[in-house]
């Protein structure tokens, strides 16, 4: 296993001193010390997503010469692909990138569904890629690390080309854990509740990635509720509000979009191809909690961000903005007969319960199970 602090130190030594990326709940370790040691601001950036990461790195190259670090669960490189291949690439600009990738869904190691065929094909897209890598496993020492950068990476970094460090699960050591808290009294997932029980009967509710969904589930397993009226999206961070505007243009059925603020930063264009579109049956509901909390709690730029007039220039109807479960109540009932697309924001604190559950439900049983209840 290795320490982040050495690794970290060993990253100095070698002029590694600039780091951006998405966080990732397998690199908790190392991005709790980054964040703890820089901050955010000059040398340590989080990205809205892991192609901006890659970008970032690049211009930092073009202005210094050094190399920049990026990090990312594996699941970001299909975000990255695009400026890995006509950006950094040596066949374009030749700027080298060190990437740190958390290796969810590692065969043999058990993982939720939206990480296994991805975590199958890392290895091999990296290859493709042409970016040569290093896995980090536990048995690994922080001497094999300065082996990996003094001799298979000088020569390639040297040639333009970018490099990886793999890990494996539990591979890296913390050292210290990063807190970032705010004094918000209301709850993501007593928000969501008041959500389930404000929204009409045949209401489609369609939430993003993480514990959002896991706490809908959840929420509809206690009160005996079916989950047929719900779509999870466990992957895709930053795609629900896309899977809600056209099942929205294709159905009669009102669409509740349940977002998180680091899922809409992500994919932000998707607010204005929803404002264009004008769909009326869509309220789109943007729980902010300021952090990537699923991840691990790193914070997003959320809170600096005026969602209510940023969605209005976009050509959203109507905004609301709720911070407690009174004013949530009467925004989602209000939206519900109002001409959409209506954003509601509802500004949370980062807790989350550690005993939360998983959906037992398969992926491919909800879609399913959506698609019947759409077609009644």
């Amino acid at each position: 296993m290795v320490r982040v602090e050495e690794f970290y130190n060993i990253l100095l030594e070698h002029k590694i001193d600039y780091f951006t990326g998405v966080p990732d709940s397998q690199l908790k370790a190392f991005c709790d010390f980054i964040i703890n040691t820089l901050g955010v601001g000059k040398n340590h950036m989080i990205a809205p997503n892991e192609g901006n990461a890659v970008a970032l790195a690049a211009g930092y190259h073009i202005a210094t010469g050094k190399i920049g670090m990026v990090y990312m669960q594996n699941s970001g490189l299909g975000n990255a692909v695009n400026p890995i291949t006509s950006l950094t690439d040596p066949e374009v600009y030749g700027i080298p990138v060190m990437y740190l990738i958390g290796w969810r869904g590692q065969p043999g190691v058990k993982d939720e569904p939206q990480h296994v065929k991805q975590g199958k094909i890392t290895l091999e897209l990296l290859e493709l890629l042409n970016i040569k890598y290093f896995i980090i496993k536990k048995t690994t020492e922080i001497a094999d690390i300065t082996n990996a950068l003094n001799n298979e990476f000088k020569e390639v970094l040297a040639k333009g080309q970018s490099v990886a460090f793999v890990v494996e699960k539990d591979s890296l050591e913390a050292c210290g854990k990063m807190k970032n808290e705010n004094f918000n009294k209301l709850s993501r997932e007593a928000a969501i509740k008041v959500i389930v029980d404000s929204i009409e009967k045949d209401t489609l509710v369609v939430s993003t990635t993480g514990k959002a969904s896991r706490e809908l589930f959840e929420y509809r397993e206690n009160t005996n509720q079916s989950h047929e009226k719900d779509f999870l999206t466990v992957g895709s961070m930053g795609h629900a509000s896309m899977i809600s505007l056209a099942i929205a243009e294709n159905s009669n059925k009102k669409v509740v979009c349940i977002d998180g603020d680091g899922a809409m930063i992500m994919h932000t264009g998707a607010a204005a191809l929803i404002g264009s579109r004008k769909p009326r049956n869509f309220v789109h509901i943007l729980i902010n909690n300021g952090a990537h909390e699923t991840v691990g709690g790193m914070p997003t730029i959320s809170y600096d961000i005026d969602w209510g007039n940023s969605v209005k220039a976009f050509g959203y109807k109507t905004v609301y903005k709720a911070f407690n479960e009174q004013e949530i109540e009467e925004a989602v009932k209000k939206a519900q007969n109002e001409e959409g697309p209506v954003l509601i924001e509802i500004i949370v604190n980062t807790e989350s319960r550690k005993e939360l559950t998983r959906p037992s439900i398969k992926p491919i049983d909800n879609k399913k199970n959506i698609m019947t209840f759409i077609q009644e």
